[in-house]
């Protein structure tokens, strides 16, 4: 294998995948974007035989055929022993020398800081939080769902919002503007008839992430019951950070808190006042921040860090991103 770059960065999430080629210097030599990456879904090899199409795009726009060392950060990829699996995989596609596999939330802390070092919260389709020091000491989640523990993301608040809006049309529960407003996205009359159009597949399984920003209106409209589910996403937000930041030694220490996913990154104002209200009692020298930065480039400084790069390579990076 002709190795002509240093890193080959992979962000893999669950509906696309970013991959870049980085020099020695910090220069992005090539890019591409795939597919989602689902091992659970349709097994390990064919997942990482389906980063290859964008790998060997990237490579080729490089001028590459391989390169040092392959940093990715991989959806999916929530225990050890996934990581482990990956990493082999990835190895077996001989890409690059050494090989380093992440969660995808990692890349999303070191995309948004200088050096790494804080906590990251992603909150998207589902919910998940890391942390990390310089010396390579870590905190993290199992983030398999409610079986760990877990509550709320995209998903989960749709799917709560549906059980509160039901509850609320036949009578079981109390009233909530959510046992019309849901409906009314999909210009239904009653929550009954979402309830069917969604079990026969008249609406796709796909469209129930809509849901979740109904919510988050209705609760900016003054019902209580969205407000209620808001302000308890925000309460596991700050959980998550403050035991990941009791691991690491962190909580009495000023630190980056990176927030990002489709939930948080639309900045709601109840959303983000509970969040920054709560952590100014439990951490009150965390410094909230949300990430804008593509995670493909906290895969790159991960990757990066790993081969001892100068400073001046992450900075450049850095720069063709932000």
């Amino acid at each position: 294998m002709g190795l002509t770059a240093h890193v080959l960065a992979i962000d893999a999430g669950n509906s696309k995948t970013d991959v870049a080629v980085i020099g020695a210097d910090g220069t992005v030599l090539g890019a591409a974007r795939g597919g989602g990456f689902q091992p659970p879904v349709v097994g390990v090899d064919v997942a990482v035989d389906g980063l290859g199409t964008a790998v060997l795009a990237a490579f080729d726009r490089a001028g590459v055929t391989g390169v040092e060392h392959v940093s990715a950060c991989l959806a999916n990829a929530d225990l050890p022993v996934e990581e482990d699996e990956l990493a082999e995989a990835l190895r077996a596609r001989d890409w690059g020398r050494t090989v380093d596999v992440r969660n995808d939330t990692f890349a999303i802390l070191r995309a948004g800081v200088d050096e790494p070092r804080g906590v990251a919260v992603v909150c998207g389709a589902g919910i998940n939080c890391v942390g990390m020091r310089p010396d390579g000491t870590t905190a993290r989640f199992p983030a398999i769902g409610r079986m760990s523990g877990d509550w709320g993301g995209g998903s989960g608040l749709a799917e709560e919002a549906m059980w509160f809006a039901a509850r609320a049309e036949d009578g079981r529960g109390e009233p909530t503007e959510l046992a019309r407003t849901l409906p009314g996205h999909f210009g239904l009359g009653s929550v009954y008839a979402l309830i069917e159009a969604l079990h026969l597949g008249h609406i796709p399984f796909g469209r129930r992430h809509e849901l979740t920003p109904v919510l988050f209106s209705t609760c900016a409209a003054g019902d209580r019951i969205a407000r209620d589910l808001v302000e308890r996403q925000a309460d596991e937000v700050v959980a998550m950070v403050s035991v990941a930041l009791t691991r690491l030694g962190l909580l009495e220490e000023e630190v980056p808190v990176l927030l990002g996913g489709s939930v948080l990154a639309a900045r709601h104002p109840a959303l983000d006042d509970r969040i920054a209200g709560l952590l100014a009692v439990r951490a009150p020298k965390a410094v909230i921040r949300v990430v804008s930065a593509p995670p493909v480039l906290g895969a790159a400084l991960l990757g990066l860090d790993h081969t001892g790069a100068a400073r001046g390579a992450h900075n450049r990076l850095r720069e063709q991103y932000i």
